[in-house]
């Protein structure tokens, strides 16, 4: 089997929104690099950081494996900045994505502001043709309204094309027909997809929304890769994907709408590397950047996926790691409301202008400004001496706020950190708590750059004894995307009662999916021999609209499981046959063996290292000790309060938490008084 990675050196990037963070294995040793991120064109720092680690030759002769997390189509998404993008459906359906599902965003809101459709009325067209649902044709497209749509499509001529059609999903020969009539007739060449090949999955709504998504971002994450991969070949490049594996940028090109959550979930896939390697089979995790949060849950060590996920206010069908993102990073900006009343993002400064104390432009106050002038950021360590932090800058930008209420500038400092803690630990309880897990029960493990600031009180606030923060923490999105496998999800709508499904349809439709799958799977060169493959289900009591997805041990197993899952999720269960909804598919080759380096120094050579000095901090009574995160040596025990301080992250040790640096580097966290009865 061909390794998804084979080369002397390998190099993981992740594109976030204020850094660009780079994670090399290069003859067995791991370097790290963040550069500042180019919004504009990410590829330009994307090149800056390759030449900056001297990779430059080494890339242009095809001897780096590139594997990237990209953020275009997530922020495309996010600011409505897709391509003009034509929805063709059947007739009588071409307001199915402005109505949606005709429910609204907060319950109690009586009252809600309109909003713009996905798609303009004048770019929504039809066509006849129908299929019954069960898949049988009533009506199919005639010549002439083929016709009447080529010549509606060359007088809009859109840059994307979107064919959603009704019942696609049992049969997609009217979806096939329209496409390749455009293919053949347009006079140009705009990009086309179907839903039937998006996500051929029952609720065309969901259905119609992931294929528009897909359409309406597909020509710019296309353009993107192209030219990235063209001012990278002849080195392979690949992409990491929102279900936690990768893909060949040449399929990822078409992909889009499996591209939303990339960045995030190169993070998740490095946690759930060392949840294994370490053998802590239940982490909660934060992953706090400069310009948003994403919390999410590992049970037993695995991603947890989930289909009904959605960016912005918009649902996304395909599989996705199930994770709360949130507006609160070090760049979310705070500021007050026409009542004087202080909050915290969502808007965020990026990278350009970035926090005030970056020095770049920025004049709003930021938490990384706050966490500047609280102390708790040493401006002369930051990002190792690369950025220099202007304290004056972040006090004038603090100040601001502080002259509109009677408040000192570092309480009003210690408030911005505190609100952002407070959403943070809202988006944590959402993937817990909501979902009926007891937060008690894992260890809270934080990456990206902010996320050592926050841990101790993320963690107290969910009443939470233990937690972890990995060694390269700030860079460990990008550390993820070359520990990841080389991955395909699919999936298919199979709604039956349990007693009225067939085992054996059910396993001809495993089939035909796998048979895709490793088709696809083969033009990356790897042997369907050394391939894992995992067979879900979705499942639901007949009349509910949400479904539960669970591993598939055959039919007479799917019930009991079911039943015992809802209980857990719900806390309760019905006398009720449940029905199957979907059928799903993950294949993957097995992902590239990093093993953990181990810390030099051992306790019995070396003594461990001692603070490099010790300050005073506002809100803290003890005086708080400073230490170097590489001079500490492996079972090396640090009692709060203490800051410690790393190339590519800070991490503030709580005044009742105490560290222990494990043999790989990594700082494990405890509540002192958890500690004390552990070790009793």
């Amino acid at each position: 089997m061909k390794q998804p990675l084979t080369l002397a050196s390998t190099l993981g990037i992740d594109t976030g929104g204020t850094f660009t963070d780079f994670v090399l294995i290069q003859q067995g040793k791991l370097h790290t690099h963040k550069v500042l991120s180019t919004p504009d064109a990410p590829e330009r720092a994307i090149l800056q950081g390759i030449t900056e680690l001297g990779l430059a030759e080494s890339v242009s002769a095809g001897e780096v494996a590139i594997i990237h997390g990209s953020t275009i189509a997530t922020n495309a998404a996010l600011e409505g900045k897709g391509v003009r993008t034509a929805f063709v459906t059947n007739r009588g359906f071409k307001d199915m994505l402005t109505i949606a599902r005709q429910t609204r965003p907060k319950l109690y809101q009586l009252e809600t502001p309109p909003r713009p459709p996905p798609v303009p009325k004048e770019l929504c067209l039809e066509i006849s043709g129908r299929f019954d649902a069960s898949g049988q044709e009533l009506e199919r497209p005639s010549a002439t309204d083929l016709q009447a749509l080529i010549n509606q499509l060359e007088e809009l001529r859109p840059d994307a094309i979107a064919i959603n059609l009704l019942f696609s999903f049992l049969n997609d020969e009217h979806e096939k027909l329209i496409e390749q009539t455009l293919l053949a007739k347009l006079s140009w060449q705009p990009f086309i997809c179907r839903s039937s090949i998006v996500l051929p999955e029952y609720k065309e709504y969901e259905r119609g929304i992931a294929t528009w998504l897909n359409a309406s971002l597909g020509p710019l994450v296309k353009n993107y890769l192209l030219k990235l991969k063209a001012d990278t070949s002849p080195s392979p490049l690949s992409i990491m994907q929102s279900s936690g594996g990768t893909i060949n940028a040449e399929q990822a090109a078409s992909k889009a709408v499996n591209l939303l959550l990339s960045g995030p979930a190169g993070g998740l896939a490095a946690a759930s590397y060392l949840s294994k390697q370490l053998n802590i089979p239940d982490l909660m995790t934060f992953d706090m950047g400069g310009t948003s949060t994403d919390a999410a849950l590992l049970d037993d060590g695995n991603i947890q996926l989930s289909s009904e996920g959605s960016i912005g206010s918009y649902p996304v069908g395909v599989p996705m790691v199930d994770m709360q993102t949130i507006g609160a990073g070090g760049g979310s900006i705070a500021y007050l409301d026409a009542g004087s009343l202080l909050h915290v993002g969502p808007e965020s400064a990026g990278a350009k202008p970035g926090p005030a104390c970056y020095g770049l432009g920025g004049t709003d106050a930021t938490v990384t400004d706050a966490n500047l002038l609280l102390g708790r950021l040493q401006a002369e360590s930051f990002m190792a001496g690369g950025i220099r932090l202007d304290y004056a800058a972040a006090e004038k930008a603090i100040n601001k706020i502080v002259l509109k209420l009677a408040l000192t500038i570092e309480e009003v400092a210690e408030g911005i950190v505190n609100i952002a803690n407070s959403h943070m630990a809202q988006a944590l309880r959402a993937i817990s708590v909501e979902k009926g897990y007891d937060p008690k029960q894992f260890r809270l493990c934080c990456f990206g750059g902010a996320g050592g600031l926050h841990i101790c009180a993320l963690a107290e606030a969910l009443g939470m004894d233990q937690a972890l923060i990995p060694r390269h923490a700030g860079v460990l999105s990008a550390l993820g995307m070359l520990l990841a496998p080389v991955k395909r999800n699919f999936s298919c709508s199979y709604q039956y009662l349990l007693t009225d499904a067939g085992e054996n349809a059910i396993t001809q439709a495993f089939a035909t999916m796998e048979t895709q799958a490793l088709k696809e799977l083969s033009l990356e060169q790897i042997n369907s021999n050394n391939v894992l493959t995992e067979y879900s289900v979705d499942m639901r009591y007949s009349g509910q609209s949400s479904s539960l997805n669970l591993s598939w041990k055959g039919l007479k197993a799917a019930a009991s499981t079911f039943h015992d899952l809802h209980k857990s999720r719900y806390g309760h269960q019905l006398q009720a046959e449940p029905e199957l909804v979907n059928l799903r598919l993950s294949v993957q080759a097995q992902q590239q063996e990093y093993k953990l380096e181990r810390l030099n120094q051992k306790i019995s050579q070396k003594k461990p290292a001692q603070a490099t000095k010790q300050i005073s901090l506002y809100g803290f009574k003890n005086k708080v000790k400073i230490y170097e995160r590489d001079s500490l040596i492996a079972q090396q025990i640090i009692t709060g309060p203490a800051l410690i301080l790393e190339r590519n992250s800070t991490t503030l040790i709580g005044t009742e938490w105490r560290a222990r640096t494990d043999q790989f580097g990594h700082l494990f966290l405890d509540k002192q008084r958890a500690w004390a009865e552990d070790n009793a």
